[in-house]
């Protein structure tokens, strides 16, 4: 079968190339998916780059990719919820990755039905980024109606997907943008709109019970100038909380290493009562099937940027690198 993979570490024109490898085997509680669309996410091209080398070393060549949707060509011996010909979608288990492939594995547990108003192409947008923002709000930060949020980067894959969760979960949804996309972001409901090219959320004189930081760098540790006392910041790009690098299972040396550069932020938080978490997301076929019927009701709708052909998928890669994508980028497998 065709499927993209990665060479070596280093850029995206030069580190990516089509191989044709071996259809996997379906292990008892797996399923073979027959992928039509695939899509990426940030984490794709910074593994390629090499940022997570310090957490585990590639073995070459490795596929890329993590979200999937298709349809069943077969399943394990033990998989009693799914048959051949389902329609569904999984965010795969990081043992698999390699969903820009035209066959993927994914545990039998991380694999949902596709929602029954979607195409395979928007049924793509949704896994890692869904259950990113549905992990985060709901089992994290734990939001409820009535809370006011802040929403770091809102017109981006996860940026979408967040502010229409926290919307239907009830809260005041304040997000940033640039000039170019405050329609898209209030259109998707955000309550209040900072346009970063102009204003910063720091200016605001706004106290948040929860602050989504999507971006990491300055933002982890600004989050909490502009949260409540007791507050939740919940990262998905920044500092690692001690709680993720026993996750991890990192040695006592790296984790010590990680603590100390976490410092000023676990000091910030501490100050004010606040909860500082950085979320490693999960794969969760229970979770994608509430996700599944959030998009069905019309509670969330799926916002895709540009859909790529397999064989401009290393276009569409780069394209996401850039960070100027309006929700998701979409690889389309097959017709």
């Amino acid at each position: 079968m065709k499927s993209l993979m990665m060479t070596k570490y280093g850029d995206i024109g030069t580190s990516l190339e089509e191989q044709e490898v071996s259809i996997p085997t379906v292990g008892a509680n797996q399923i073979l998916i027959k992928t039509h669309s695939a899509s990426f996410n940030p984490i794709d091209y910074k593994i390629l780059r090499g940022d997570f080398k310090a957490v585990g070393k590639i073995q070459f060549p490795k596929g890329i990719g993590r979200d999937v949707s298709g349809i069943v060509e077969k399943v394990g011996k033990n998989v009693k919820n799914f048959k051949a010909g389902d329609k569904v979608y999984s965010r795969i288990d990081e043992a698999f990755v390699g969903t820009m492939a035209e066959y993927v594995i994914s545990n039998d547990n991380d694999v949902a039905l596709i929602p029954s108003n979607l195409s395979f192409d928007e049924s793509a947008s949704i896994p890692l980024a869904g259950l990113t923002s549905y992990q985060a709000l709901v089992d994290v930060a734990k939001l409820s109606s009535g809370e006011n949020i802040l929403i770091h980067a809102g017109s981006g894959g996860v940026g979408t997907i967040a502010i229409q969760l926290a919307k239907h979960l009830g809260a005041n949804v304040t997000t940033t943008t640039s000039t170019k996309n405050v329609k898209l972001v209030k259109d998707l409901g955000a309550d209040k709109v900072i346009d970063y090219t102009k204003h910063s959320y720091l200016d605001e004189g706004t106290k948040f019970d929860v602050v989504f930081n999507t971006l990491g760098g300055k933002h982890t540790l600004n989050s909490f100038k502009v949260l409540k006392d007791g507050g939740r910041v919940v990262s998905i790009s920044g500092d690692l909380d001690s709680v993720t690098t026993k996750q991890l299972g990192l040695n006592k040396v790296v984790r010590l290493l990680l603590s100390l550069k976490a410092k000023k932020v676990t000091k910030a938080a501490s100050k004010m009562g606040a909860m500082y978490r950085f979320l490693l997301m999960s794969p969760n076929g229970a979770q994608l099937k509430e996700l599944s019927k959030l998009y069905e009701s019309g509670s969330i709708k799926p916002v895709i940027d540009k859909t790529y052909n397999f064989d401009d998928s290393i276009q569409a890669l780069d394209y996401l690198s850039k960070g100027r994508a309006r929700g998701k980028v979409i690889v389309k497998i097959r017709e």
